[in-house]
């Protein structure tokens, strides 16, 4: 195995689908080799490279590590070259470059989020797991786990795993304010007030570590049930909407419970480890559920919890979601080898024994089963968060072909708004604006 030295990170049904993974039972086998008229075929014989990618930390990338070596083991004439970058946007620039190129360059498997596998999938850049489905289980994955991968009934992608998003607590520096804990029926305004409180009390701590990126969907699904975009690939959040969420961050900024904007820029796209709050510096943090290791690596032993966000209305604007997915690259000269990569990572035992929930709860009953008795007690806490979700979440539309410059642009918009260079009202117009016509270029 090569390594490049880069390291760099429908609710009903979904419910029914997770919580019977729980007892389903079964291990997959190994994919059965393909018959020679049957598509792209695996010859055990022929000397094969495979190039990889993924986003993460260095914990990510020690697990793949692993993985990869078991996958080399048990099938020795394959080589994997494996490249971890640190943020999402260093691998997807990257793959804009290679697509751009005519996706030669790019690697053969690699993982995706949000519009992504959409997006490239409905140009042709990814390869229709259909046509190699003898080397990799797609069977096993319920319409809702795939939903954001699938063009025109062809599927680009198989998701790692489920996550929702939850708010980190760090519960000691609540202690140390002297501020209750969050409590199950929080308001944003009870969410503000501890925030401000904790930012004030504590030299150098701030209440609440933000990116926008990671709570926006889930407070305007909280005001029109499906979120940024409905169920037929608009922009279903309005000017309004989006400004009150930007009013909320004017007002933890004046009331000391963000940090100074420049602050909240800077750590935009950093990985948990590095964050205010993964380094121990913020009471509070929006995250996905199966971050909570990775954020609370660097508290100093601080007890982490997992709560569902405040919300003002009676939604909870929750979903359970995937959290990546893998994709193979459609001009890959290697499809069988890359599928069996993609199975391996997803769908065997030995890996899964790997992994666990490093990329969430996996959506396969099977792996599933063989992955929650060896849950740590953070992933084990991040399952029983999901499960509270499944309860009080919405139904979520996939993100659509597009909607991939959402993360920037809300990232942009909040820097000019927290900066004084434009008003909270304006951003608001300015986002749906300038996400609607993303969407109408795209299609």
């Amino acid at each position: 195995m090569t390594r490049t030295a880069r390291p760099l990170a429908r609710v009903a049904a979904l419910g029914a689908t997770v919580a019977a993974a729980l007892i389903l039972a079964g291990c997959a086998g190994s994919p059965a080799a393909a018959p020679s008229d049957a598509g792209p075929t695996f010859n055990p014989k022929q000397k094969i490279t495979l190039h990889i990618s993924w986003w993460g930390n260095d914990g990510r990338a020690a697990l793949m590590s692993k993985a990869i070596d078991l996958f080399e083991k048990k099938y020795p004439n394959i080589t994997v070259k494996a490249e971890s970058v640190g943020a999402p946007n260093d691998l997807f620039n990257r793959l804009t470059t290679d697509f751009a190129a005519g996706g030669t360059t790019a690697p053969d498997v690699f993982a995706l989020g949000g519009a992504l596998p959409q997006q490239y999938g409905g140009s042709g850049q990814l390869l229709d797991l259909g046509t190699v489905s003898k080397y990799v289980d797609i069977q096993d994955y319920a319409a809702t786990a795939t939903v954001s991968a699938t063009v025109k009934g062809k599927l680009y992608g198989l998701p790692t795993g489920g996550n929702a998003i939850g708010v980190l607590v760090n519960e000691d520096l609540f202690k140390k304010a002297g501020v209750d804990l969050p409590k199950a029926n929080w308001t944003w305004d009870d969410f503000i007030k501890a925030a401000d409180e904790i930012g004030k009390s504590h030299t150098g701590v701030a209440g609440v570590d933000l990116r926008i990126q990671d709570i926006l969907g889930t407070y305007i699904a909280q005001l029109n049930k499906t979120g940024v975009y409905d169920f037929k690939g608009k922009v279903a959040a309005t000017p309004k909407q989006i400004q009150s969420w930007l009013e909320i961050e004017q007002k933890l900024v004046k009331g000391g419970g963000m940090p100074d904007p420049s602050v909240v820029v800077e750590n935009h796209n950093l990985t948990p480890d590095q964050t205010l709050f993964g380094t121990g510096k913020a009471a509070m943090a929006f995250s996905y559920s199966n971050q909570i290791a990775a954020y609370s690596a660097g508290t100093g032993g601080a007890k982490v919890e997992i709560v569902t966000p405040p919300t003002s209305t009676k939604l909870s604007g929750l979903s359970v979601l995937p959290s990546q997915f893998w994709a193979i690259n459609a001009h890959t000269a290697q499809p069988a080898a890359s599928a069996l990569l993609v199975d391996w990572l997803l769908n065997q035992p030995q890996a899964a024994k790997v992994i666990l929930a490093d990329r969430g709860l996996p959506f396969n009953p099977n792996t599933l089963k063989v992955v929650q008795p060896l849950l740590a007690p953070a992933d084990a806490e991040a399952a029983g968060y999901l499960q509270k979700v499944l309860k009080v979440g919405v139904e979520a539309p996939p993100q659509p072909n597009g909607g991939s410059v959402m993360n920037d642009l809300s990232q942009r918009i909040e820097s000019d708004v927290l900066f004084g260079k434009t008003s909270a009202a304006d951003g608001g117009t300015s986002f749906v604006q300038q996400l609607t016509a993303a969407l109408a270029t795209a299609q």
